[in-house]
């Protein structure tokens, strides 16, 4: 059975959510693991809690329609294409493709 365009609107919007909820989450675990005592239990948490999350809120989200589960990815995966170039712009240029090797004095 498919969904009207509203329904798969509305899933889109929430693997938006779900991928914020996701990637900030782990924008936060990196931030902080590196000055924890104990990053690899951090980390560990925060993977366990934030797949757990993208797992329930898919499988919430699809209701078992293939169509609203696919929306729902679409939605997840533009928060990643936003996300990781963001990332990349807020870096310099000699930062971006070059290898160590080029950016240091002679």
């Amino acid at each position: 059975m498919s969904s009207d365009p509203v329904t798969l609107l509305m899933a889109a919007l929430a693997g938006v959510m779900l991928g914020l909820v996701f990637f900030v989450g782990l924008w936060w675990t990196v931030q902080r693991g590196l000055s924890t005592r104990h990053p690899a239990l951090l980390f560990l948490v925060s993977l366990v809690l934030r797949m757990t999350v993208a797992v329930v809120g898919f499988w919430w989200v699809a209701d078992g329609e293939w169509d609203r589960l696919l929306a729902c990815l679409v939605g997840f995966l533009l928060v990643r294409l936003v996300m990781t170039r963001s990332s990349r712009a807020g870096r310099g240029a000699d930062e971006v493709g070059n290898p160590a090797e080029e950016r240091h004095a002679p």
